[in-house]
């Protein structure tokens, strides 16, 4: 089994897949440019120029071996059955003590953004709510400590 298996939904995987090429066919040409006018400076060993071009250049270049291997090992999240909570489902969730409702998306771990409703499967909310149907009460263990959510409904 590969321990390295990233979960990304296929909008995730486009959106890394359009930050590598940018990073391939726009960033990396320009920090290339920066480097062979900064070289053309002259004396390197006091070049600021050039200093930070190569700075970029090792960002660069770090970003796109970090997307290579999340890609390398990426598992698409099939759009599966919305009888229960899974990778890839949004779910609408009320949390027992106030009644306010929340709709989230459970997605891996490197594609989570909780400013857009998208949480990891990693989280204590996703990990309570796992498997879980309409209807179904169940207890979030959270730092602050613990709470009830019912889930609402299933997309």
């Amino acid at each position: 089994m590969n321990d390295n298996k990233v979960y990304l939904t296929d909008e995730g995987f486009l959106e890394l897949e359009e930050e590598l090429n940018e990073l391939k066919n726009v960033k990396r040409p320009e920090v290339i440019k920066a480097l062979k006018e900064a070289r053309a400076l002259g004396d390197l060993s006091e070049n600021a120029d050039y200093d930070a071009a190569r700075a970029e250049q090792a960002q660069v270049e770090g970003r796109i071996q970090e997307l290579e291997k999340i890609m390398e090992n990426a598992h698409i999240i099939q759009k599966g059955s919305t009888d229960k909570v899974s990778l890839g489902t949004t779910v609408k969730i009320k949390y027992v003590d106030d009644d306010e409702i929340e709709e989230y998306r459970i997605v891996g771990s490197k594609e989570a953004d909780p400013s857009n409703n998208k949480i990891s499967n990693e989280s204590p909310i996703a990990k309570a709510i796992m498997n879980a149907k309409v209807g179904e009460i169940k207890k979030v263990a959270s730092p602050n400590g613990e709470y009830e959510v019912e889930i609402v409904a299933i997309c």
